[in-house]
This record gives C-alpha cells, sequence and structure tokens, in this order.
C-alpha cells in the first residue's frame, strides 16, 4: 500500500504535480500527493449528474425560506425554489466530528464510536467506503473545499476519497475590525466573540472557499463531478465582513423568551454552559444573535456565488445540489446558545436538494429522516455501483420525488456528556429522552403542544402510558 502524504503549502501561489492531479495551490491548502487509488467500478448506469454537496456549519434553520422572520438569506431561498425543503431533518449527533463522520459513512455514532471532536477519522474507518469515496469510485472526479470531515487533516479525511482538497483561512486584514468578547471566563475566549471584520468577502476563508468552488466550476472537464464545499459560517468565532452586520441593528435581535421557574432537566445542558450563559446580559444575547445573524446572511451570500457560476456555465440543470446543517443549534432557547443537546433546538438541521432526476421544485416536506439516511440516498439518486452493505440508513429517494410521501415514523439521537450517554427518539407527537437508561434523568415533550420543550411530561403519571411507548420505541 501506498503512503499518504499530506502537505501543508503557505507559499501564496505553487504549481504542484502528481500522478493525481495538477493544483494550483493557494495559501494555506492542502493535497493528497500519489493517494492509494479507490478501486474503480463499472459505472455504465450512473447518472451523468454533477453534485454540489454544501455543508454549512453549525447552522440551524436560521433561513428565512423556513420562516425565520429576521435573517435575510435570498440565495437559499433561490435554491429552496429549484428544489425540495425539508422540515422535519435530523442530525444523529448535534456536534461537529460525530455527526459529518457518521452521515458520510452512513452508520450510527454509535457504530462509528465516534463521540467527540477528539477522535480521528483514521482511528476507526478501517475498510470503510465513505459517501465521496463512493463517488470517486464511480468515475466521479472529487474535490473538497473546506470543512467536509471534521478538518482537512490526514488523521480526520479520507485521503483516498479525494481528487483534491483545500483547506483556506483569513487573510490579517479580515482579522481585524470592531468586536468583543462576549464572555469573561476564559476558557471560551477562543470562540464566543464576535468581529465585524474589516476587507471584503475573499478576506474570509468562506469567501476564498466560495471562489475556488467558481474556479472548479467554471472549468471545463470530461465526466460528472462530486464537489464538496464546505463552509465554516456560521461557526464561532462570529467573524464575517461589516456589511452583514450592517444589515442587523440590535433593535432587530430580539432573544426568546424563558418561561418563568424554567430551569434544564439533570444533563440535558451541559453543567459548563448552564455557568457561562447564565450570566449573559440583554446586550451579550442581541450581540450574539446579529452576529449569528450576519454570519447565516454572509454565508448566503457564498452560496449565492455558486449558484450563479452554475447558471452562467449552463451546469446548473445537470448538477444536483444538496445542502444542510451539520446539526441543529441552539440562539437563545433552553438559555442555551451552543450545540450538544438532545433538544429539537440542537439536532433539527436544514436540508435542501434540487435538480434531482424527476423531482419538484419550490415544495417543503414534513416527512422525517435522520442524517445516516443521506448516504443511501444519494447513492440511490446517483445510481451508484459497488454501494457498502454496512450502510445504517435508508434511502429517501422516493420522497424527494414526491415530498408528500411519509419515511421515517421516528428518528433518533445519541450524546455523550462526559461519561453518561443520552438517547433520545423522537416522532411527530412526541420527543423522549433517557439519560443512562433512566438511571441520570428522563425527559418527554409533547412535540405539538410544546415545540419549544420546556414542560417535562416524564414524571406527570398522567403521560406513563406514553414514556413506557417511548421507552419501548427508543430500545427496539
Amino acid at each position: 500500500m501506498k503512503k499518504y502524504i499530506v502537505l501543508i503549502f503557505s507559499l501564496l501561489s505553487i504549481i504542484v504535480g502528481c500522478s493525481e492531479t495538477v493544483a494550483e495551490i493557494s495559501e494555506d491548502s492542502i493535497i493528497v500527493e500519489n493517494p492509494d487509488p479507490v478501486e474503480p467500478v463499472d459505472n455504465s448506469n450512473v447518472s451523468g449528474k454533477n453534485i454540489l454537496f454544501i455543508v454549512a456549519d453549525d447552522l440551524t434553520k436560521t433561513l428565512s425560506s423556513y420562516g425565520h422572520p429576521v435573517v435575510k438569506t435570498p440565495n437559499i431561498d433561490r435554491l429552496a425554489a429549484m428544489g425540495v425543503q425539508f422540515n422535519n431533518a435530523y442530525s444523529n449527533y448535534s456536534v461537529c466530528n460525530p455527526s459529518r463522520s457518521s452521515f458520510l459513512t452512513g452508520m450510527k455514532p454509535e457504530t462509528t464510536t465516534i463521540m467527540d471532536n477528539h477522535v480521528h477519522l483514521q482511528d476507526i474507518i478501517q475498510d470503510w467506503v465513505t459517501l465521496p469515496a463512493l463517488y470517486k469510485k464511480n468515475g466521479f472526479y472529487t474535490m473538497s473545499l473546506g470543512k467536509i470531515f471534521h478538518t482537512s487533516k490526514e488523521e480526520d479525511n479520507d485521503l483516498k476519497a479525494w481528487n483534491e482538497i483545500y483547506s483556506f483561512r483569513n487573510t490579517d486584514l479580515g482579522n481585524t475590525g470592531e468586536g468583543r468578547n462576549m464572555s469573561s471566563d476564559s476558557r471560551w475566549q477562543d470562540w464566543l466573540r464576535w468581529l465585524s471584520a474589516n476587507g471584503t468577502d475573499e478576506d474570509q476563508m468562506d469567501g476564498q472557499i466560495a471562489k475556488k468552488a467558481v474556479e472548479f466550476i467554471k472549468t471545463n472537464r470530461e465526466g460528472p463531478f462530486f464537489l464538496a464545499v464546505g463552509f465554516q459560517k456560521p461557526h464561532d468565532p462570529y467573524i464575517a465582513p461589516k456589511k452583514y452586520f450592517d444589515m442587523y441593528p440590535l433593535s432587530i435581535c430580539d432573544p426568546p423568551t424563558i418561561p418563568d421557574n424554567w430551569t434544564a432537566p439533570p444533563y440535558a445542558i451541559s453543567t459548563a454552559s448552564k455557568k457561562t450563559f447564565g450570566h449573559f446580559t440583554d446586550q451579550d444575547r442581541r450581540e450574539f444573535l446579529r452576529s449569528y445573524y450576519a454570519c447565516s446572511s454572509f454565508l448566503d451570500a457564498q452560496v449565492g456565488k455558486l449558484l450563479d457560476a452554475l447558471e452562467e456555465t449552463g451546469k446548473l440543470d445537470n448538477t444536483v445540489i444538496v445542502f444542510l446543517g451539520d446539526h441543529g443549534y441552539h440562539l437563545g432557547e433552553q438559555d442555551h446558545w451552543n450545540k450538544v443537546t438532545l433538544y429539537e433546538k440542537g439536532t433539527s438541521a436544514p436540508f435542501i436538494i434540487a435538480n434531482a432526476d424527476n423531482q419538484p421544485k419550490g415544495l417543503k416536506s414534513n416527512s422525517m429522516f435522520e442524517f445516516i439516511d443521506i448516504y443511501p440516498t444519494m447513492a440511490e439518486l446517483s445510481r451508484l455501483n459497488d454501494v457498502p452493505g454496512n450502510l445504517e440508513g435508508k434511502s429517501f429517494a422516493s420522497v424527494i420525488q414526491n415530498p408528500t410521501l411519509p419515511f421515517r415514523e421516528e428518528v433518533r439521537a445519541i450524546l455523550r456528556r462526559g461519561s453518561v450517554i443520552g438517547k433520545s427518539v423522537k416522532n411527530h407527537e412526541w420527543r423522549y429522552v433517557e439519560w443512562e437508561n433512566i438511571a441520570k434523568g428522563v425527559e418527554l415533550y409533547n412535540q405539538i403542544e410544546d415545540p419549544l420543550e420546556y414542560n417535562n411530561l416524564a414524571f406527570d403519571s398522567n403521560f406513563a402510558y406514553v414514556v413506557a411507548q417511548m421507552k419501548s420505541s427508543l430500545n427496539y
């Protein structure tokens, strides 16, 4: 087996030649030199449509197409009008590395055993065929831009899946501007801050990612491509060019109201988060929302550049576009301003797909699916061969073509908080959560009457029958 060699360049422009590709490397780009080739398969029946696979980091449904009253996202709205928007898409783990490692392998976090951001994919991947690797086996030219797997580093990535990998960073100018840290706790200094930045979009890593993606789209090549674009925003730190901050005066950034005397159940939210966010002032909350909204609109502008490039090159109709957030995010609900929960806000994420064969346009589906279902769905839509037999999800391709069809009756998620494991199961009426098999806590929420999940009914005798039913579903 050939050895993988990852080269990290800090020169502005170098031409690198290798057996896989000749690439122009921009600052902080990463390539794989002479990777092990994937074994090609017969691709005579494979769909010739390109794939644009866009993953946004920490993006909840702060999108106008999802009904958000403040955030402006005209380009993602345009994408939703081109395809089907799913209102009930659920990550299996509400943290970046576990979620991405799960949906890119098609396996549950319990199977991958990746339950935090510190376990490396290469330590556990064995002979698994990841989603981009399967596309490469089927003759697609594969490029990774930004954050697709947890990082672009060798230990966190599937190097054999890609023809090219690129990573970027902000320019020095892009790291200057007006800003503030919203916490005095030194443990949170690196992330709990915002910056209304100087410079243009391309002084930010996401602007550079978009520029590289546009260049790739505008390049003529034989055969279909799988272009994976991993935008870093709206992930912390909350940095975006000033013009996006100017879109959101603090007066319109209203934090959610927390019910009087409400407290989170044990383990539902981490102790550290309760301590940090418990000290937030109204000014902190409004600045947090403005920063997140600004980053969401900045992200939207980059998505627009990709759509424009596809349109200008005549490739739009021949490109299936997938857009998703890697998990949910709280923006003050449960007095929490982060991810890492089993609540609706922690697990629910946006998912839009456009231009698949025989799919309608401009429709919204309320069918539920889990992120482990993305892999088999994409494999079916592209008619890929040699699909691995270890996938734990199931295809919802039929729902994309007919969004009124039902799919999963319930969805599941898992979370580890310290040494304690939490598991949840949700159907259209109830969400049920157990911590350490109820030894550390149990939660039950009515999804219709209490969609924000503040009223825990698990200890109400009137709902003991529901607890029993949901417990049985959880442990099926």
